[in-house]
């Protein structure tokens, strides 16, 4: 039946070969670009420029697909052109990992790939050699599956090197890889390198092998978030050694949970050595690691050594073994206080002999065997004097500063201001608002996404929902944005109708010395109160924004200490009432004092925004 809806949608289609003038938009006037630009002029007490920062954020569709999508939306069925709709919105989504049930006989050097489905690759082989390197380096989004990999395999190695190092979001999922594998090797090195965001699954990994070992070297090192999950890893094997060495060094909280990792094994050598070393707030979980084992062997070695705070739980780790040899050796030396739990260690296990020397502070012991157990200066103290020093690494030189600062000739460090996001559009509200946002609508979003269950994605959405709806502070007002319009209204119902919206031009002097030009003092200088919008990573573009009272907030010209040529215009926000932060809080870390002691100032980072009163 011929309704309305065909009317309008053989309108867009009419008007998209044309190109018009209405209420000061130029091109087509239905386009989602068109539509907000006549939004801004009826909503804000001033024109918006056409080459306004804010209008690249707005979605990139034509009027004919920003119809198409809609009408799917709205009838719940975008999920069938997922990877139309992502490139034609330009949305962070995940591809979709077609079927593989390719087999080779042979070597296999694997260079410079994207994302593939390795499924039954290396099943049955005897010896031989496959090697991964400079695989998915540098790329955005990196999608591996790697399942029954080098399955009921003899003698087979596997070599992992610079394995997707310097991307940004990392999906890697390896099921029953090596599983009654016999002899061979996997390495693992410089695997992640450098990631941000890297999320990792080994399930059932050399499950019921013999001899496979495998060595972890510099995996996932200088990384930022992530998790890593190793699930049922080496369960059932017999002399499998596996090391770790340098795993999530220098990392930014990063999360590990190892469960039911060499369960029933006999005879396994584990080495952790430098894991999680000089890291930020590192989250590790053993679950039933080496539960009913055979004479195993485990090493832990400067773990977590010189680490900021982080949190180790062992859970019936070693229960009910048989001959278990366990040493933990400068193990959990932060030099902020980390939590560490014991729980049912080594409880109901014969013969064991669990070794603590020079292990850190703040220690729960629950239903821990005493037999066979040791510890050597057991330290009280954490691992440095001067933990001031040492915290500098986590709260990068230049991120807040003082007020004082922002004068012209001054010279300061500039942190890495650098978007670490990938690149996003926000919505059409005509389609935002037929889309699902509650985590209590998880499942729909995963379906229309494509995102399965336990999935870095799922994850990710999960994530973001959950931090939209958490209840505001005292005294914040906050509201998640999907669309342009959205974050209008929110700006203007905190700050009226005459606002302006600011951000730092661009990202040079990113990490050097700067010097500080002519300082323009918005709104005069006078303490006011502004909206700060922060990027959340969601599949489309998301802001977390929220009102910030008592502010001062400037303009500044960067200058090349050097040259003394102008090479950016930042934007910096000075918070005058610091009360209610943290006393942990990176910003009194780095400047000395506590809450509400001092003010502190930051720059507003790439893709990030600050909107406040206009000046005029």
């Amino acid at each position: 039946m011929f309704n309305l809806w065909n009317l309008l949608f053989l309108s867009f289609v009419h008007f998209s070969s044309f190109s018009v003038t209405l209420g000061g938009v130029s091109g087509n006037p239905f386009t989602p670009k068109s539509s907000f630009i006549r939004y801004w002029n009826k909503e804000v007490h001033r024109e918006i420029p056409n080459t306004h920062f804010l209008l690249s954020k707005v979605s990139p569709l034509t009027a004919v697909d920003s119809a198409s999508f809609s009408k799917l939306a709205a009838h719940n069925n975008l999920a069938s052109r997922l990877p139309s709709f992502c490139s034609s919105a330009k949305l962070f989504c995940f591809p979709d990992l077609s079927p593989s049930l390719e087999k080779h006989s042979k070597d296999v050097n694997f260079a410079f790939y994207l994302d593939r489905n390795f499924t039954n690759y290396g099943s049955d082989r005897l010896a031989g050699l496959d090697s991964f390197k400079n695989y998915s380096e540098n790329d955005n989004v990196v999608v591996d599956s790697f399942r029954r990999y080098s399955r009921d395999s003899a003698g087979h190695k596997d070599q992992f090197s610079n394995y997707a190092s310097a991307s940004n979001v990392v999906d890697q999922s390896f099921n029953t890889y090596g599983g009654a594998a016999t002899g061979g090797s996997g390495n693992f090195n410089n695997y992640n390198h450098e990631v941000n965001v890297p999320n990792l699954r080994f399930t059932s990994y050399s499950d019921d092998s013999n001899g496979h070992g495998q060595t972890f070297t510099h995996y996932t090192e200088e990384t930022n978030a992530g998790q890593q999950s190793f699930s049922n890893y080496g369960k059932n094997g017999n002399g499998v050694p596996n090391d770790f060495t340098s795993y999530g060094k220098d990392s930014n909280v990063m999360g590990s949970d190892f469960s039911g990792y060499g369960k029933t094994a006999n005879g396994a050598k584990d080495t952790f050595t430098s894991y999680a070393f000089d890291s930020n707030n590192p989250v590790n979980g053993f679950k039933s690691y080496g539960d009913g084992g055979n004479a195993a062997v485990d090493s832990f070695s400067s773990y977590r050594d010189q680490s900021n705070v982080g949190d180790s739980s062992f859970q019936s780790y070693a229960k009910s073994s048989n001959g278990a040899k366990v040493d933990f050796d400068n193990y959990g030396q932060s030099f902020n206080e980390g939590t560490e739990k014991f729980t049912g260690y080594g409880q109901g296990a014969d013969g064991q002999s669990i070794g603590f020397k020079i292990y850190g502070r703040n220690t729960t012991f629950k239903d821990y065997t005493k037999k066979g157990v040791t510890f050597s200066r057991y330290s009280n103290e954490s691992s440095t004097a001067s933990g001031k020093v040492v915290v500098s690494k986590w709260v990068e030189p230049g991120k807040f500063f003082r007020e004082k600062m922002l004068k012209r000739g001054m010279v300061i460090p500039m942190p890495d201001i650098k978007d670490k996001m990938p690149a996003r559009s926000f919505l059409p509200r005509t389609i935002l608002s037929k889309i699902p946002f509650s985590s209590s609508e998880i499942d729909q979003l995963k379906r229309i996404f494509h995102a399965g269950d336990n999935s870095t994605l799922a994850t990710i959405m999960l994530d973001a929902l959950k931090e939209c709806e958490r209840p505001p502070s005292p005294g914040e007002t906050k509201r998640c944005v999907g669309s342009a319009e959205d974050m209008v209204d929110f700006a203007t119902s905190v700050l009226g109708r005459n606002v302006e919206v600011r951000t730092t031009q661009n990202v040079n002097g990113s990490k050097k010395n700067i010097m500080i030009g002519s300082v323009g003092k918005i709104n005069g200088g006078k303490v006011t109160k502004s909206v700060s919008c922060h990027q959340s990573l969601y599949p489309y573009l998301l802001y977390y924004c929220h009102s910030v009272p008592k502010v001062r907030v400037y303009e500044a010209d960067i200058l090349d200490p050097n040259s003394m040529e102008k090479i950016n215009h930042g934007v910096a926000i000075c918070h005058l009432d610091t009360s209610s932060w943290s006393s942990g809080h990176g910003a009194f870390l780095a400047l000395g004092s506590g809450p509400g002691r001092i003010e502190v100032c930051h720059w507003i980072f790439e893709n990030d925004m600050t909107w406040t009163i206009a000046d005029s």
